[in-house]
């Protein structure tokens, strides 16, 4: 299947708009294992063993990852996704953005090294940034479009003079990425769950595209009212919180306690989308 074969099924299957950030900081990690990045994979793999029932997709950060030297427990981690949850999709949240061979280097990185389902990338650069991912056929993509951190005004609220209707650079990104850009329907768009009024007004432009929202859980994100706006148009949600989940318990039963944190945020959403 292609990624939003897999994502359609695994929001079925589990029932779920949950995505399970996994961002491994050894400083946070419970128990015996507190501080030692050798144990990145085994905490990860805990993590997937727990909630892979519960979740929509996996999406493991790459620096958290490179910052310790683990690029191969990542290796290791993907491979024991797909053995564990052959029917999750995991997006890998890399933020490239470049352009030419590096961009290619990229995409083989992604898709060929790691074997991801999708990737997120920056569109700054243009759209030749973005043609590298989308050779790989059935491979997902994901722009950064409005994000949840406070610099994010400084471009993408920014009004464009020179396009008609003069939108918000955010919004000029998802009429992009829905139109002209998305030339195999692979493409989705990165929004943040503290506007929910600007996924509305990303919904509006963009009505069928995947939406990946960071943001619920540990920034704040309001839950119902992010559902809420995501529904708009009715193309598919998936909501990641990483540390609410991750570090939900400190003890030996820390992946017990991350099922259990899980568990709530999942029938939290569900309750959102009823309403």
């Amino acid at each position: 299947m292609n990624f939003l074969d897999m994502l359609r099924d695994a929001s079925t299957r589990n029932d779920s708009m949950l995505c399970v950030g996994l961002d491994p900081e050894p400083s946070r990690f419970p128990g015996a294992m507190k501080g030692d990045a050798s144990k990145i994979y085994d905490f990860c793999a805990a993590i997937v063993d727990a909630t892979h029932d519960l979740v929509n997709s996996f999406k493991p950060q790459i620096a958290y990852f490179a910052a310790h030297r683990a690029e191969d427990q990542l290796e290791k981690l993907m491979e024991h996704m797909r053995r564990v949850a052959p029917h999750v999709p995991v997006i890998l949240d890399a933020k490239r953005g470049d352009i030419g061979s590096t961009a290619e280097q990229y995409a083989k990185e992604a898709f060929e090294r790691y074997g991801a389902d999708a990737v997120t990338l920056s569109p700054f650069m243009g759209f030749d940034s973005i043609t590298p991912y989308l050779k790989y056929e059935g491979k997902g993509a994901f722009l950064l479009c409005r994000t949840s951190n406070p610099g994010g005004d400084d471009l993408q609220a920014q009004h464009l003079a020179d396009v008609p209707g003069n939108p918000a650079m955010f919004e000029h990104v998802a009429k992009l990425a829905q139109g002209p850009w998305n030339t195999n329907g692979q493409l989705g768009l990165v929004v943040g769950a503290t506007r929910p009024n600007e996924i509305e007004r990303v919904r509006a432009v963009a009505p069928t595209m995947p939406l990946l929202i960071p943001g619920v859980g540990a920034q704040g994100g309001d839950a119902v009212a992010t559902v809420k706006a995501a529904r708009i148009g009715g193309g598919p949600i998936i909501i990641n919180s990483s540390r609410a989940i991750l570090y939900a318990g400190q003890g030996d039963d820390f992946a017990k306690a991350a099922r259990e944190a899980a568990i709530a945020t999942r029938a939290t959403l569900q309750a959102a989308a009823r309403s």
